[in-house]
């Protein structure tokens, strides 16, 4: 399995899909103002936005009033629905699927955690929309768990009361103004 990594394109996807989710629908945005708003480059954010246009994310109009705008209302727009149109899968073992691996011995409930990992990943992006991102009005369970001092701290290889301790030592949220 991988550690949890949202690849650059993936995040530009989901920023660039927030964008085009604050503004009016009936009002294209060109690619060069996404671009500019959210410091994306640009050749990489036109291929973005026509993988998110083949998957049914986003529409584009042609002409001089034309651009890019949601292809559906943005609360209907999960940010999984993103990542899947540019990066495929939320999560994947080795390349496959995690109810595709099998182990031996000791190992054998393995596949049960990643299948758990995998549904940890959707139930939270899955249940946030680009509407919930823009308005800043997230579910519940990302509040509470981004509430938790311990998730702002990546812990790699700590264990045990060490962990702790770095909560303890950690910024209160608003304090780290993130």
């Amino acid at each position: 399995m991988w550690g949890m990594r949202v690849s650059a394109k993936a995040d530009y996807a989901i920023r660039a899909a927030a964008e085009l989710a604050a503004t009016d629908a009936a009002v294209p945005l060109k690619a060069e103002r996404i671009s500019d708003a959210q410091d994306i480059p640009i050749k990489f954010l036109e291929t973005i936005l026509l993988e998110l246009k083949h998957a049914g994310v986003v529409r584009s109009q042609r002409g001089p009033d034309g651009g890019y705008a949601l292809a559906r209302p943005a609360a209907e727009i999960s940010l999984a629905d993103v990542i899947r149109a540019v990066d495929g899968p939320l999560a994947n073992v080795r390349g496959d699927r995690p109810e595709n691996t099998r182990y031996a011995g000791v190992a054998a409930g393995l596949t049960d955690v990643w299948i758990a990992v995998r549904a940890a990943l959707r139930q939270i992006l899955e249940d946030t929309s680009l509407a919930d991102l823009v308005s800043g009005e997230l579910p519940e369970r990302v509040r509470s768990l981004s509430a938790d001092p311990e998730a702002w701290l990546s812990l790699g290889r700590i264990r045990g009361p060490g962990r702790a301790a770095l909560a303890a030592a950690a910024p209160a949220r608003a304090d780290a103004g993130a």
